[in-house]
């Protein structure tokens, strides 16, 4: 357990709960209410995460900014996990117009890590006049055609869902479990120890992750086959604003398995000039937007930009 000494503040302001179809969507707000802000981002997390992948990007980004960030809970996942479906990138994109709605936001900067980053690519694509800008966290890059599509499925599925099955005897072994993680060796701290924390669900056979496999599963197939999701960044480049920020490292802070191979980075670049590309260094997938590491300040630093046109 972190000491009280170390204790942060919760970076978030408000939490709250949006009607979508089906139910209530769960929302995280930090900064000033939209229609106080000077910009409104909304932050969409991965495939298996929720709404505290953004505390350390939530903590950084207001301490010197009036910009209000919201963070839901994609259905399925979070406080959001009950949500029914039809679950894929279609029924995201409609909650997260929902979010919009409810905050009376016209337009906000559309930030996204893993996952998020084709659910906001696509949002962008199909409501461009709901995006002010796009900052994309580790993916969302046009993909390939798959050579081999229901291979390729299930290597992202067991990806995914892997440890949505896994049983922890309490909720200490669980975070213990996440804690061992090689992605978080050097860089755990309380918004990675909450962000554990919130992602279970304590049932009568142990503690496992909250997320729904169902979900986690039509949407990994869409990133795979579903032509719209795969090729939405195409389709939106010419929104000017366009950030994409690459992890030096993958899921498991490995080198050589780094999600966005450097080759497709340079070259979405030279297709698309017009982006803001980065790579970050010392940083894995997780570590670029959570964590005590130099990713969420460089986020945060995207986000800005985004923000400032």
């Amino acid at each position: 357990m972190i000491g009280a000494a170390k204790r942060k503040s919760d970076p978030f302001d408000e939490v709250f709960d949006v009607d979508v179809a089906g139910g209530p969507l769960r929302v995280a707000r930090a900064g000033p209410p939209p229609g106080e802000a000077d910009s409104v981002v909304l932050a969409v997390h991965g495939v298996t995460a929720s709404l505290m992948t953004w505390r350390s990007i939530a903590r950084t980004l207001g301490a010197d900014s009036r910009v209000c960030l919201l963070a839901p809970d994609l259905r399925g996942r979070g406080r959001s996990a009950t949500l029914p479906g039809p679950y894929g990138v279609a029924a995201h994109v409609d909650d997260l117009i929902a979010v919009l709605d409810h905050a009376g936001a016209r337009q906000a900067v559309l930030a996204g890590h893993s996952l998020g980053a084709y659910v906001v690519a696509r949002l962008a694509a199909e409501h461009p006049e709901r995006a002010a800008g796009l900052v994309l966290l580790d993916a969302g890059l046009p993909l390939p055609p798959p050579d081999d599509g229901d291979e390729l499925l299930e290597m992202s599925v067991e990806n995914s869902i892997m440890r949505l099955g896994i049983t922890f005897p309490s909720v200490e072994a669980y975070v213990a479990g996440w804690r061992a993680h090689p992605a978080f060796a050097k860089a755990w701290d309380e918004d990675v120890d909450a962000y554990a924390r919130y992602d279970l669900v304590e049932a009568e056979d142990g503690v496992r992750c909250v997320a729904s496999a169902a979900a986690v599963r039509t949407d990994t197939s869409e990133m795979v086959f579903n032509e719209e999701t795969r090729s939405a960044l195409a389709h939106v480049c010419r929104l000017g604003r366009v950030y994409v920020l690459r992890a030096e490292r993958g899921l498991f802070d490995d080198a050589d398995d780094a999600l966005i191979p450097l080759a497709d980075l340079h070259a979405f670049a030279t297709a698309h000039p017009e982006a803001h590309v980065e790579e970050v260094a010392d940083v894995n997938h997780y570590t670029l937007v959570m964590g005590h590491s130099p990713g969420p300040a460089r986020v945060t630093a995207a986000i800005a930009a985004a923000c400032a046109g």
